[in-house]
């Protein structure tokens, strides 16, 4: 009997039930939505609905909720959301000490009960809690990721494709460093269908879009009130195929570097093969100077965080 993929989704939230339904369509596998004790019956309504769903959409996959990590148990993929939502007027890094003691306590539920799954992390400040992550579980690096550079492009990506009057599918996006207002557009690595975006595009415009992307996020709490959830899931959920299905996907992953782009002992955002190893390779692209000077700015703020978590 053929074995079926088990995923599970840490925090039912509004990014965890959108990430099971999408696991659901895609028939990725089985899903497991899991939160706190207190808000187990929660997670098990939401799986109910979805489970509801499918006999109207027509998917063939199981979905339950949880309390109780005991219930990840066996799971190939493990996609964590669980932490504070941003709320208007607070930056990603306001949330880092709240959320540094959930991503410890998850850590320590995915350490004991799935110590084989590839780990993907949304929760944010997204570099340090995927630091963290791997530093708690002691994962290797490969099996630890963080979902930020997926989403920054995809954002990208739609602005593009808005500004040049072209299919978003033809416009391919790629945005490197950490997930915060120092994220990296790598403008000279965007194009549509082949074409340089620079000769679509006028600069003042892509200077604009520059700009929106790294407010990308802060732009839906403005608008919302809360974070976004349904590009997110999307990103995770592309990053979990990748792997479930070893597409050997090049993708912008919060990833740990080793010296790559001259850094160590850090996670950020930059371009990876996502395959059945989990991060199999980093992708080593040229930048610019100015590219580069963006990204040892934005290094610099990620080890600021990640300083930061060590004395909390």
């Amino acid at each position: 009997m053929a074995k079926r993929n088990k995923i599970a989704v840490v925090g039912a939230g509004n990014i965890g039930g959108e990430l099971a339904m999408l696991v659901a369509r895609r028939e990725l596998g089985d899903c497991v939505l899991l939160d706190i004790p207190e808000k187990a019956d929660f997670a098990r309504g939401k799986a109910l609905d979805l489970m509801q769903t499918g006999a109207l959409d027509g998917f063939d996959c199981t979905i339950t909720g949880t309390g109780d990590y005991k219930d990840i148990a066996g799971s190939d993929v493990v996609i964590v959301t669980a932490g504070v939502p941003r709320k208007p007027g607070m930056s990603r890094d306001d949330l880092l000490s709240i959320n540094l003691k959930i991503i410890r306590s998850v850590a320590a539920g995915i350490r004991e009960n799935a110590p084989d799954a590839f780990v993907i992390v949304i929760s944010n400040p997204l570099d340090a809690m995927v630091y963290e992550m791997k530093k708690q579980t002691g994962f290797k690096a490969g099996k630890v990721v963080g979902m930020a550079g997926v989403l920054d492009s995809a954002r990208m990506q739609l602005f593009l494709a808005q500004a040049a009057g072209a299919s978003v599918r033809d416009v391919r996006a790629l945005v490197l460093g950490g997930h915060g207002d120092t994220m990296v557009p790598v403008i000279s690595n965007c194009t549509v269908n082949g074409i340089p975006v620079t000769e679509l595009v006028s600069k003042d415009k892509l200077d604009e879009i520059v700009k929106r992307t790294a407010g990308g996020g802060g732009e839906i709490v403005k608008l919302m009130g809360t974070s976004a959830y349904y590009a997110p899931a999307a990103g995770a959920v592309v990053m979990a195929e990748a792997f479930l299905r070893d597409q050997k996907r090049i993708l912008a992953c919060a990833a740990y570097l080793d010296g790559e782009y001259g850094y160590k002992d850090l996670y950020m955002g930059v371009p990876v093969v996502v395959g059945g190893a989990g991060v199999e390779k980093i992708v080593t692209i040229e930048l610019s100077a100015e590219e580069k000077a963006m990204l040892d700015k934005s290094a610099e703020a990620v080890r600021g965080l990640i300083t930061d978590s060590a004395k909390l």
